[in-house]
Formats: C-alpha cells, structure tokens, sequence
C-alpha cells in the first residue's frame, strides 16, 4: 500500500515535472503579456504551476494541455494584476533577439532597436486589441482558446487581432515615412 503511494506521488511529479518542462515559457509569457513586469511574470508563473501541481495526477486526462494551461496562465496573470495596487511602469524586458549568428554588431543592435520599437507599439494598443494579439498571434493559441480565455466570441478574436495589426502596420508605415 505505502509503495502504491510512493509510486502515484512519483507519477504526479513526473507529470508537473513534463508539464514546467514543455510549458513553462508559455506560461510566463503570458503573464508577461498582461502584467508587463518580468518580475511579477515570474511570480505569477510560480503560482500557475502551484495551481497545475494541486490539480494532481487529474493532469494525465486533460486532451490539450497547452490550452489549459494558458487558461490557467491568463487567469491567474488577469487576477494578479486586478490585485496589484499599480503595475510598476517602465521596466524593460530583456527582449529576445531573432538574428543568426554570425551577423555583425551592427545587424544585432538594429534587430533589437527594431524589436524595442514593436514592443512599445504592441503595449501601446489598448488592451482588449493586444490581448488577441498577443495570445493569438505571438503565442500561437487558437483562436477558441484565446476565446474561451478572454470570455469572447472566437470572431471577436479574430477581428480584434485584425485590428491590432492593421494599427501596428499603419504606426510601423508612419515611423517609416511611408503611407499606404
């Protein structure tokens, strides 16, 4: 009987332990994408994985896990926030760089240049426009998924991703000197 324990205990740790694996970037990056503090992000990433550990071996029949995590994810980042008497502004995010190695100095320095700039447009848009953006576009969710997260039609995502990205081409043309 004590075995059957010790073995379900591993099992459940085994499955939390796949789930930070394979998830855990997703997690934060959504709590990034409403809290907009790295260091709030980790701390609510921390309590999303409290959450997943205390939903125990229920995790093995869960279909699309990725989903229901980013469900978990937004959650818990839309609470925090609600919590927070007022979210730290101004902190940068050490921004991710997409450049091949091998390209020079001055390459790199334009890439984040570049990528700082759609940022900032990107926090810019109001929030109910940069929440279908993000989760829809950058992290990849479904499109009935950021629905069922954000508690709207899967057409509202559609059509608010739209439009965050027809604002953002047209404020990218603008910084450009370029019109439609």
């Amino acid at each position: 009987m004590a075995g059957e324990a010790i073995a379900l205990a591993q099992q459940e740790e085994d499955l939390l332990e796949a789930a930070v694996r394979e998830h855990a970037r997703l997690a934060y990056r959504i709590a990034y994408s409403v809290l907009r503090n790295p260091a709030d992000a980790e701390d609510a990433t921390q309590e999303i994985f409290l959450r997943v550990l205390r939903y125990g071996r229920r995790i093995a029949r869960i279909h699309d896990q990725k989903a229901w995590l980013a469900r978990i994810a937004w959650r818990v980042a839309v609470q925090r926030r609600k919590n927070m008497a007022k979210v730290t502004a101004g902190t940068e995010e050490a921004g991710e760089t997409l450049v091949s190695p091998g390209h020079g100095a001055d390459r790199v320095l334009l890439e984040q240049e570049r990528n700082a700039v759609l940022e900032r447009l990107i926090s810019a848009l109001p929030s109910e426009l940069r929440d279908a953006l993000v989760l829809s576009t950058l992290e990849e969710i479904a499109p009935r998924e950021v629905a069922l997260m954000l508690g709207i039609s899967e057409a509202a995502v559609r059509s608010r991703a739209f439009r965050a990205r027809e604002i953002l081409r047209e404020k990218l043309l603008a910084l450009t000197g370029r019109r439609k």
